[in-house]
């Protein structure tokens, strides 16, 4: 079943129509990245202690979505697709609004990452298993939690991470092996896969302003000053990029969710996890 669903995301984000700039054949998102997590991992319950009580877990998930008695959350199946290298690089060149490439990604590719989640369920369900995609599922909210700031119900970036995808940075962001600039996407089943090992020593071992605190490229790349070495300032960062952005960009680019993703490019973890840099003069 494994490799199956690895076969399905990627071809699905590798050939399909929907996964192309109105304009052009240039695609939104490369070659995704694959992880499993097991839908009991006693993370999914600590994340109602680190991002909230409000957080939902797997099972509860699976349970309101197949009934109390049958519903089984056993997977958790993850991926991330990788912003274009052409989009990337066009948003490098910005210094206070996100580039066109960037915002037509963030709002028809965030569609079409809504396809693929509805593209795995249903292979799911006609293979016999149950399935259901947390931001499908109406169980899926925002939540302005007083203790950490804007939420939600399931959290797309920390299902990665129990997935073995990568880690978190300073900017709030999730660094992967093919870096920050990316969209995340999950389904939770019954079908058993074995899960993803977590390789990386902490939440936060990807980014290098806690790895040894010689980054800190996000705080000079946000024209909103919502990051810093305290972290990423929410409220600053949504007023900014759904408030001003939309307001100055949104008709022009004829998008209204645009994003920013500043953050997110012209960054040492932009495309990779970056390397530790040298101190001194060695």
């Amino acid at each position: 079943m494994e490799s199956v669903i690895r076969d399905q995301i990627v071809s699905f984000v590798l050939e399909s129509p929907d996964n192309r700039f109105p304009d052009s054949d240039q695609p939104y998102f490369e070659e995704p990245l694959i992880g499993f997590a097991a839908g009991d991992d006693p993370l999914f319950g600590e994340y109602k202690k680190v991002i909230g009580e409000f957080h939902l877990t797997p099972t509860e998930i699976m349970k309101n979505c197949y009934g109390e008695q049958v519903g089984e959350a056993t997977t958790v199946i993850c991926w991330t697709l990788p912003i274009s290298e052409k989009t990337r690089k066009s948003n490098r060149s910005e210094d206070s609004m996100p580039s066109r490439e960037w915002a037509l990604t963030r709002a028809h590719g965030e569609h079409f990452n809504t396809l693929l989640r509805m593209r795995l369920v249903e292979m799911l369900r006609f293979a016999g298993a149950q399935a259901v995609a947390p931001l499908l599922s109406g169980m899926w909210r925002p939540v302005m939690d007083p203790r950490v700031g804007m939420a939600s119900t399931w959290s797309e970036r920390h299902a990665a991470y129990a997935a073995g995808l990568g880690t978190f940075s300073l900017s709030d962001g999730f660094i992967t092996e093919k870096g920050i600039a990316h969209r995340c996407g999950s389904v939770i089943t019954n079908a058993a896969i074995n899960p993803t090992r977590r390789s990386f020593a902490d939440p936060w071992s990807n980014c290098l302003f806690f790895r040894d605190g010689s980054c800190g490229m996000c705080i000079q790349r946000c024209p909103a000053g919502a990051i810093s070495t305290r972290g990423h300032d929410k409220e600053k960062c949504k007023d900014y990029a759904y408030g001003e952005v939309r307001n100055a960009v949104g008709e022009l680019y004829g998008v209204m969710e645009t994003g920013c993703g500043l953050c997110q490019t012209k960054v040492p973890c932009e495309s990779r996890i970056p390397f530790a840099r040298k101190k001194g003069n060695g």
